[in-house]
């Protein structure tokens, strides 16, 4: 976390949490939502135009990303300055890329390690990290597959062990913590 943010939460140790205005989709890119957006509908819905509008910013995106953390309640956040804003997830709290070498790293550069695949009903390949989970970017699921055959990684359905109804449950994670604030969020 950015010494800034560390000494704002100190000058300004009671602000309120934010909820429903930042979102992270299945390919690592985050969204800002309005009050337009989230009239739409909810982040994970697919309704058009209820994501919001994505942020184009390298400097904001590599921000957030050195300040993004998670709860005692799994409810994975932005901490800005004072302020937490929750965060929308459109699948996982990560999205890992994998490079050509197996190598693995999340959205935000940082290099993660494998503790098990999973797929899900759709077809969608997950990685256990010590990080957390994440979702395999669309663009990286051939050299995945690769990096799984070449490793000799067992990769467990979803469908036929947790389910992934649990997944939240199973990998310590809340999809939307807009859904379930605590009492007296805003």
């Amino acid at each position: 976390m950015d010494a800034i943010v560390r000494a704002a939460m100190q000058k300004w140790p009671n602000v309120p949490a934010c909820y429903g205005w930042l979102g992270l989709d299945r390919r690592g890119d985050w969204y800002l939502r309005d009050a337009n957006a989230q009239a739409m509908g909810a982040f994970q819905s697919g309704v058009p135009g209820a994501k919001g509008a994505r942020l184009e910013h390298d400097g904001l995106r590599a921000f957030i990303e050195r300040n993004y953390a998670s709860d005692a309640r799994g409810c994975w956040y932005f901490q800005n300055g004072p302020q937490r804003v929750f965060v929308e997830l459109e699948a996982a709290p990560w999205i890992v890329r994998v490079h050509a070498d197996f190598s693995l790293y999340a959205h935000d550069g940082v290099a993660v390690s494998a503790a098990g695949f999973w797929t899900d009903r759709n077809g969608w390949l997950y990685v256990e990290t010590p990080r957390g989970l994440g979702l395999v970017h669309s663009q990286d699921v051939v050299t995945a597959v690769d990096a799984i055959e070449a490793m000799g990684w067992l990769v467990q359905d979803a469908a036929t062990t947790s389910g992934i109804a649990t997944w939240g449950q199973r990998f310590a994670f809340v999809a939307s913590p807009a859904a379930q604030p605590p009492e007296g969020a805003t």
